[in-house]
């Protein structure tokens, strides 16, 4: 018996090593997740508008602090209905879409055929391209068309709003009329821990005719940054329109970038913040780059391109310690997204959070029945 103890010994740590996580995930302290209201979520004919006072619906807040699982968005930009025939191919009168048409429902197939599904999908700016102070009754009918084809898309749309769908000097008028169309031109909203603020970035750029507005704006971002102060979320991000910049902080200043003195402070003022990411479109080409370790994506066009990328979107997979993202030629991306063990192993949790990949800690009762096994082994 002498010679078989330590054989018994082992035999009964490994059981309770095995079976223990087995245990405690049995007596309910697995983390679930959380829930979408599906009421929020467009159908074939049915475009919902998914912000009200600031808020993103379609997420439980509540739930949504939390960090779970690794998962994923997409994001894309400037679908920009109508920019194919009268930019590039400079058709001045009955000019259409049908190009656009073809890539959005690329793009929401795409999507809807990724698996695991996306959390959501974020179209960063100029949904169409028919201006709203100039060409209001072109821009219903490319709104007709991008809801239709949105309209089946089985994710929640996120919309960031962009120079073409507010005006490059936007006024209380053309604001007013895209939150009746589309929804809040900024919001802030929580995903599996991470949290993300929407902003509207023509302010920055002209708000001579929206003044008040834009000072309402700012004491709400202003409030935004306080929570990431305060609230720490795993990750702090930005979806905007137009650029920070497009390749360097202290490059010159461009009709796609924001001026060099604001840039620099609003990178400043995001950095210190806790902001790492900040995700634009606008460019029609993919660029971007750092300050700092805050990291300025900017996403080429789902639509006309201004560059020698193709139409495409982003694929950012989210981990509890950082964030990788890829650019996709329409059609073109792999169906399964996959999360290696090299990416997602565990880190230390400065916010003691429970996380579902987190080491699950036995229950009392399994650690009770190894030791008495182990005594048992011992002094029979």
């Amino acid at each position: 018996m002498n010679n078989l103890l330590p054989i018994c010994i082992i035999f009964s740590l490994v059981h309770c090593y095995i079976c223990a996580p087995f245990s405690a995930g049995n007596s309910g302290e697995a983390i679930s997740q959380c829930t979408i209201d599906t009421s929020y979520i467009s159908s074939p004919g049915d475009f919902k508008i998914t912000t009200k006072d600031r808020k993103y619906l379609p997420f439980d807040e509540n739930c949504e602090k939390s960090w779970k699982d690794p998962f994923t968005f997409v994001q894309a930009a400037d679908t920009q209905f109508g920019m194919q025939e009268k930019y590039v191919e400079k058709i001045t009168e009955n000019y259409g879409w049908s190009k656009e048409i073809e890539w959005s429902t690329q793009l929401v197939a795409d999507v809807n055929g990724l698996s695991p599904r996306p959390k959501f999908l974020v179209v960063c700016g100029d949904l169409m391209d028919a201006w709203p102070k100039t060409e209001p009754e072109i821009r219903k009918r490319q709104m007709v068309d991008f809801k239709r084809i949105f309209t089946g898309l089985e994710v929640p749309l996120v919309c960031v709003c962009g120079n073409h769908d507010i005006g490059n000097t936007p006024n209380n008028e053309t604001i007013i009329s895209y939150k009746k169309d589309i929804g809040d031109d900024y919001f802030s909203f929580w995903a599996n821990g991470v949290f993300f603020i929407v902003i509207n970035s023509q302010f920055f750029k002209d708000a001579t005719e929206s003044k008040e507005l834009a000072a309402e704006h700012e004491e709400w971002l202003e409030a935004q940054l306080e929570v990431v102060r305060t609230e720490k979320p795993k990750h702090a991000v930005v979806f905007q329109h137009i650029p920070l910049f497009l390749a360097s902080p202290d490059e010159d200043d461009d009709y796609f970038n924001f001026e060099k003195v604001l840039r620099i402070e609003t990178l400043e003022r995001f950095h210190d913040a806790g902001i790492r990411y900040v995700f634009t479109g606008h460019y029609h080409r993919n660029a971007g780059g750092f300050y700092k370790d805050l990291e300025v994506v900017v996403t080429s066009a789902a639509g006309v391109q201004l560059g020698d990328d193709d139409p495409g979107y982003r694929i950012v997979k989210v981990f509890k310690d950082k964030m990788e993202h890829a650019y996709y030629n329409l059609g073109e991306a792999p169906r399964e997204i996959s999360f290696t063990a090299s990416s997602t192993k565990a880190i230390p949790d400065s916010n003691n959070e429970k996380s579902a990949s987190a080491l699950v800690v036995p229950s009392l009762g399994t650690y009770s029945f190894c030791i008495i096994s182990i005594y048992t082994i011992i002094f029979s």
